[in-house]
């Protein structure tokens, strides 16, 4: 039997006092809450090899060992991309309704999805200086530590990194977004392949989350003729928000959900779609009812 000592049992509180806001920073740096569980536990994996009275702020030093963790992972996936089929799937999908009495809590949660799309687009220094000072408050010098750059550069990085994120954020024409999203149902509803072509980018991106992986297709030609064959599938769509874009979702005539659609929408076209058709994602997400 192994005997646990008042010293770790001593550690091991020490611990778990800072592992929520240790999680909330991993969770943010990375984007998925099992990364970032992960990350957490491989902190505390160190901080119990650690001599507790080494360490002079327990806080900072659990902050800079979750950061460097969590640096090397993000390192990782830009020179190593992951697979679109990661955890990463779990859309806030909501009324697209101005007069939804629940949209306002929905849509604060899908501008915190958004803001996590943002964030993927940053390099890995940049997203931790960011999220590090702007979000947990860490002091320049330190994050420059953790990173191997002056305060200075550090600095920069964040205000880098703080452009992109307010120019992604600057509030764009929604209502000219919702109006090609449903001229693009209104076509398919009618079979309108010209229709759809007008709404869709020649060079569309079209990505499918299926049970048996991802599909992926360039140009609008294939999506425009898989739309214009709904007129005879016996099926109703309608719009919805998906992580604070106009998206879709579609149902056949018995109420059942076979397809969750994620747009992007710019200069008045569709130019990338990002679809689940998996019936056991699907039946895992919060969706609308089918008639708004």
């Amino acid at each position: 039997m192994v005997r646990v000592s008042s010293d770790d049992r001593a550690m091991a509180e020490l611990f778990e006092g800072q592992r929520g806001r240790l999680t909330a920073v991993a969770h943010r740096m990375l984007g998925s809450r099992a990364d970032a569980e992960d990350a957490v536990q491989e902190a505390w994996l160190r901080f119990a090899r650690q001599d507790e009275a080494s360490i002079d702020n327990l806080g900072g030093w659990l902050t800079t060992v979750v950061s460097r963790i969590c640096i090397d992972t993000l390192r990782t996936r830009s020179a190593k991309p992951e697979s679109p089929l990661d955890d990463r799937l779990d859309w806030i999908v909501a009324e697209d309704n101005d007069n939804a009495p629940e949209r306002n809590a929905v849509l604060a949660d899908s501008v915190g999805a958004a803001l996590q799309i943002v964030l993927d687009t940053l390099t890995p220094d940049e997203r931790l200086a960011f999220v590090l000072h702007d979000t947990f408050a860490v002091p320049f010098a330190e994050i420059g530590d953790i990173i191997g750059r002056s305060t200075d550069a550090t600095k920069m990085l964040a205000s880098r990194a703080r452009r992109k994120v307010r120019g992604a954020q600057r509030p764009t024409d929604l209502r000219r977004q919702r109006e090609v999203v449903d001229a693009f149902l209104a076509a398919a509803r009618e079979g309108d392949f010209d229709g759809l072509m007008r709404v869709l980018d020649p060079d569309l991106i079209w990505r499918v989350h299926t049970p048996r992986g991802v599909i992926e297709r360039h140009g609008s030609q294939e999506l425009a003729r898989h739309a214009e064959r709904g007129q005879n599938a016996r099926f109703t769509g309608r719009r919805v928000l998906v992580d604070g874009r106009p998206g879709m979702i579609a149902w056949r005539t018995n109420g059942v959900p076979i397809a969750v659609m994620r747009c992007t929408v710019v200069g008045g076209r569709i130019t990338e779609v990002e679809s689940i058709t998996d019936p056991s994602r699907i039946a895992a997400m919060d969706l609308p009812a089918r008639s708004a």
